[in-house]
């Protein structure tokens, strides 16, 4: 209702004001027009009484005179000028200069003698109205100013029809007003009706019912602040669901950690109140207990390591400490390490390049650690006498040139449903092949190679393997123009 009432006040004011000045300006204008017409009708007089003059014709001026008060209803009086050397004939004058006592009158009488033309309009007591009056001067034979005339006119007719047209310009202004009052409600309520479904709208959203809409569909300011609130609403919707996975995340994660840790700390807690209640007193059965304490105690020190690892490669401001790396060293060194792993499965390792060096820019010990986790898993999968096969090829195209790296095992392959979940923090699979792990490695994994500029592909096919995709752009080789 606030609107629609400034709307309101605005229209009356603007009216007010509008119709003042224009009241103002009409009876400026009719009242001028009116002047130059009795101005034109004196200055023809003026000329007439000059041709009586010229003529010598004063007989037929006092008739003339008469006739034309009688038709335009004016008062004309004419005055002999006493200062000229020859003065209008006394025959041809109504009045004596000296009979004018009216102070008005009297000046422009003098303005005429003198060639002036003046006009007055001012109540006149003896006429009991407003009266228009004009003097002109009246030229004689020798072109002195031999006389002048004072033509007085009745403001009656013309107040009333100034009055008549004030009255007319009142009622269109007030049905104008009304108008413009409805058609202010009615753009009021246009305005204010969306207005109000906005503000509906932003306390529905302050209340998280982020789904909420305007619903106002208007290719104006409105509609354009409309779509803003609406785009809030969904970017909302979605922050609210990116919260809510988070929170979720955080709560499987606690979850997790707390699982994982369980585990070795109740087997420590059975085996050491065992110990301390003296229950066992077997020296060699003391000495499995302690060790059996020592490997929980390594596979919680490792959960821990990899968790803070996780967390540090996860924040967006860590940075690796990049400088130039040739991968080729990176799997020499793996295939020593790994080897022996390998070789309780009699797993070959059959590594298939082109050249001996393929330069990287990046982190050596992460990146060994991403192909170590990508290793373990390999040899950890794969039936025994079976072969994993890392090849090395290089890709040319629009963009600079790259070095991909694939690692693939003869394993068990990974289901479809379980393949989307492998880089997901504690996620593992059933198989006996990873009950010791802690469902970290390949999370930690991705983050490396992202960290580096590269993502993991994963092909799988179960029954036949697995294939572990890698990309890194190549730097060129020292002393050397080829990549």
């Amino acid at each position: 209702m606030k609107t629609y009432f400034y709307f309101a006040m605005l229209a009356i004011i603007m009216a007010a004001v509008v119709s003042a000045i224009f009241l103002k300006a009409y009876q400026h204008t009719t009242r001028r027009q009116y002047r130059m017409q009795l101005e034109d009708y004196a200055d023809s007089i003026s000329r007439r009484f000059q041709e009586f003059i010229t003529n010598e014709d004063y007989a037929s001026c006092l008739s003339y005179l008469e006739i034309l008060s009688e038709i335009g209803n004016y008062e004309i009086w004419s005055i002999a000028n006493p200062y000229a050397s020859e003065p209008m004939n006394r025959a041809m004058a109504t009045i004596e200069f000296l009979d004018v006592s009216q102070e008005d009158y009297t000046n422009l009488i003098y303005s005429a003698f003198l060639g002036k033309e003046r006009f007055l309009t001012s109540y006149s007591e003896i006429h009991g109205c407003t009266m228009m009056s004009v003097g002109v001067p009246v030229i004689g034979n020798n072109g002195e100013i031999s006389g002048a005339l004072l033509i007085n006119i009745s403001m009656e007719t013309q107040d009333k029809a100034i009055a008549s047209g004030k009255k007319m310009i009142l009622y269109s202004v007030f049905a104008a007003l009304l108008v413009s009052v409805l058609v202010a409600f009615l753009f009021a309520g246009r305005l204010s009706k969306p207005v109000l479904m906005m503000r509906d709208t932003a306390h529905m959203l302050a209340r998280g019912a982020y789904d909420e809409k305007t619903g106002i569909k208007r290719r104006d300011e409105i509609g354009e602040l409309a779509r803003t609130i609406d785009s809030l609403a969904d970017k909302l919707a979605k922050n609210e669901e990116v919260r809510n996975n988070l929170e979720q995340m955080r709560m499987d994660f606690f979850a997790n950690v707390s699982h994982e840790l369980r585990t070795p700390i109740t087997v420590i807690r059975a085996y050491t109140e065992t110990l301390v209640d003296g229950v066992v007193t077997d020296g060699e059965k003391v000495r499995q207990y302690y060790e059996r304490m020592l490997l929980e105690c390594k596979r919680m020190e490792r959960l821990v390591g990899d968790l803070l690892l996780l967390s540090k490669m996860q924040n967006p401001d860590f940075m690796v400490e990049k400088e130039p790396v040739n991968l080729m060293e990176i799997f020499a060194e793996l295939k020593r390490s790994a080897g022996a792993i390998a070789a309780e499965k009699n797993i070959n390792i059959r590594l298939v390049h082109g050249r001996d060096i393929y330069m990287v820019e990046g982190d050596y010990d992460r990146l060994r650690q991403m192909f170590l986790v990508i290793f373990d898993n390999a040899v950890k999968f794969s039936p025994e006498n079976s072969t994993v096969h890392v090849v090395f090829s290089e890709l040319y195209g629009a963009q600079e040139p790259r070095v991909c790296v694939s690692i693939r095992d003869e394993g068990i392959g990974i289901s479809k449903e379980e393949l989307p979940n492998i880089f997901e923090k504690f996620y593992k699979s059933k198989l006996r092949q990873n009950a010791k792990g802690t469902g970290l490695g390949l999370a930690i994994a991705k983050q490396i190679a992202q960290k580096h500029g590269s993502d993991i592909k994963v092909r799988s096919e179960v029954g036949k393997g697995t294939e572990f995709v890698f990309e890194f752009a190549m730097l060129k080789c020292e002393n050397n123009t080829d990549w």
